[in-house]
């Protein structure tokens, strides 16, 4: 089990290659919500496919163990499959591995083969990753230029505190040490991005904002070499120094282009010379004590606390609308970057800002002034063309990867993601993650239709619903599920000559409130069974439902009791026999959120691994 903080479970990363030879089931296996929840999914891209996709040609499968050609698929058929997955819920996700690769610093010690869980940090075997972002916020000077001055100042702190964090760090294994000590990689990156165009007054989806990105991030990734090749001559270069492609004057960057919209930007004025050649030459005869220096990370949290923009993400939303807990008043609250431009330009009235807050959005509120909004665009504002270019822009000067959505409205067509897919190959990127609005919240249910003797009840009933008598012998099943807390739960489901028509649960041994809940929430469940409520409508309202201690079994999961009776529902009416649960192969997770005792409902204290009830004395490990 993998943990973060204590308190939630740690994501991962499955990637296959294309051309394995169970490529077809890989990009498949997500596309019941539900599975595999913690797991990010994406397909390596070969060069050798993407020709054959360009050319609509066929491509070898071929057997990771013997080397040897399996079959042959159609490139485009299998990408169209991949579009189509990413499209329905945002995965697979797509890397390019041979360009990766192509910027693999020590290629001695092995090739890339897979990612962190967020796809930006490529590492081999064992390494570890040592990542750091910079709130571009803070970097802006009171004309409103990149301040270069405290930027370079940030980046030379930064290398040698995250250089510091490698050699002062306790491995949880040996293997892990050894190998991230060989190359001492670190990754720092920014946040905060969005916060510097507004503050610029450059809107997100311009070629000014693209010329933004690359100037800031080739003067990041210069920085923090130069910082990194000077740590060299005081403590020496990372161990594989010698037999990495640094060794031979190699600099993982693009030519030097004239960006567009470059040279035209007061912002950018004052940027001090970077002579790469020099640096370069410095690196080839004293060494780098860093293997890789930059990396664009997701700073979901860490910007939360900052307060700031996510990462290189445009603005989410401007404003939303808080609920005040004592007197139910609707009260926006207001993105204060988007308060201050309110307040200098005169709009700050309360119908406007609701009106913000109502949408997230300020583009069709014409009482705004045009500049004005094409500064505040929002991630929803932004077409996903410029989502991938703002990546790429950022891309050129990372040695890793950078982490970013790409947005798309809901109604985008999997044509749309299709060339999202293929520019982000063309400009350069190193991967893709993209996101549709609401692909991932709308659950899709078939509506069942009742029998015939269900219809006549139905039509039959009076302006008040009234249950059907229970009969003397009804006919089920009985089903047992292991819950992420330790106890076992009995879901019996029995069926009358009309259809289903009630639901015992019985929990263990256990009394008091957790008794009375599992026996209440059987007694409704029944009642709507007997009332003519459909199946389906019960299972929605309760699947999905979370507790503090969800478990998964056999690639599902089971997130409370009331989850575990929606499951064990949908496979009595899908006619498949339960499967038997047992606590070998369950996974208990702690919540993202403060766990609350099953027994007694007080709040659980998490300690040594564990949640204790000191109210009732209720143990999860006991």
């Amino acid at each position: 089990v993998i943990k973060q903080g204590g308190r939630r479970r740690g994501a991962n990363m499955g990637i296959l290659r294309v051309d394995h030879p169970d490529i077809l089931e890989f990009i498949a296996c997500k596309e019941k919500e539900g599975v595999f929840a913690n797991f990010n999914i994406s397909v390596a891209l070969t060069d050798a496919f993407m020709e054959a996709l360009a050319s609509g040609r066929e491509y070898d499968l071929i057997n990771p163990r013997t080397s040897q050609v399996e079959r042959r698929l159609d490139a485009r058929d299998v990408f169209d499959r991949i579009v189509d997955g990413a499209w329905r819920n945002g995965e697979p996700g797509i890397i390019f591995l041979d360009r990766m690769n192509a910027f693999n610093p020590t290629p001695a010690l092995g090739a890339y083969e897979a990612t962190n869980p967020c796809g930006e940090q490529v590492l081999l075997p064992w390494e570890s990753c040592n990542l750091g972002s910079i709130n571009l916020a803070h970097m802006v000077t009171p004309d409103k230029r990149v301040d270069w001055e405290r930027l370079r100042r940030t980046v030379r702190t930064a290398v040698h505190l995250m250089d510091n964090v490698i050699t002062v760090n306790r491995w949880p294994l040996p293997e892990i040490g050894e190998a991230s000590l060989r190359t001492r990689k670190i990754g720092l990156g920014v946040m905060g991005f969005a916060d510097l165009l507004v503050a610029l007054g450059v809107p997100y989806n311009s070629p000014a904002a693209e010329a933004v990105a690359s100037r800031v991030m080739e003067a990041i990734s210069f920085w923090s070499k130069e910082a990194s090749c000077e740590l060299a001559m005081s403590r020496g270069p990372f161990p594989a120094f010698a037999e990495s492609r640094w060794a031979t004057g190699w600099l993982p960057i693009p030519a030097r282009a004239q960006e567009p919209g470059d040279g035209e930007l007061p912002c950018l004025a004052d940027r001090p010379p970077m002579d790469w050649e020099e640096l370069r030459r410095r690196i080839r005869k004293v060494g780098l004590r860093n293997a890789t220096t930059t990396t664009v990370a997701p700073t979901g949290t860490i910007s939360i606390i900052a307060g700031c923009s996510s990462g290189v993400e445009p603005l989410y939303a401007l404003a939303y609308t808080r609920r005040h807990v004592l007197d139910s008043d609707e009260l926006p609250e207001i993105n204060p970057l988007f308060a201050e431009a309110a307040r200098e330009r005169g709009f700050d009235r309360r119908e406007i800002m609701a009106e913000v807050a109502r949408k997230g959005s300020c583009q069709e509120i014409e009482e705004i002034p045009a500049d004005v909004r094409a500064v505040f665009v929002t991630a929803h504002d932004v077409s996903p063309e410029w989502h991938v270019r703002m990546q790429a822009a950022f891309q050129r000067y990372t040695d890793n990867a950078v982490s970013k959505t790409i947005n798309f409205r809901n109604e985008a067509t999997r044509e749309e993601v299709r060339r999202a897919f293929l520019l982000a190959y063309e400009l350069g990127c190193k991967g893709l993650t993209i996101y549709r609005d609401g692909s991932r919240e709308v659950q899709v249910l078939n509506k069942g239709v009742g029998t015939g003797a269900e219809a006549g009840a139905a039509e039959k009933r009076p302006g008040r619903l009234a249950p059907r008598p229970r009969p003397v012998v009804t006919y089920g099943s009985t089903e047992k599920i292991v819950l992420g807390c330790g106890r076992t739960l009995y879901v019996t489901i029995n069926r009358d000559d009309v259809g289903l028509c009630e639901v015992f649960l019985q929990m263990g041994k256990v009394g008091g409130c957790t008794a009375a809940f599992s026996d209440a929430l059987g007694r409704l469940v029944s009642l709507a069974l007997r009332s003519g409520v459909d199946t389906p409508a019960i299972i929605k309202q309760l699947k999905g439902l979370r507790c503090p201690s969800p478990s998964w079994h056999n690639g599902g999961s089971t997130l409370s009791c009331p989850d575990a009776v929606a499951k064990a529902l949908e496979r009595f009416i899908g006619g498949g026999n339960p499967s038997s649960q047992s606590r070998e192969g369950t996974v208990e997770v702690p919540p993202d959120m403060s766990p609350e005792c099953p027994d007694c409902g007080s709040m659980l204290e998490i300690v040594e691994g564990c949640g204790v009830c000191r109210a009732c004395g209720y143990s999860q490990c006991s």
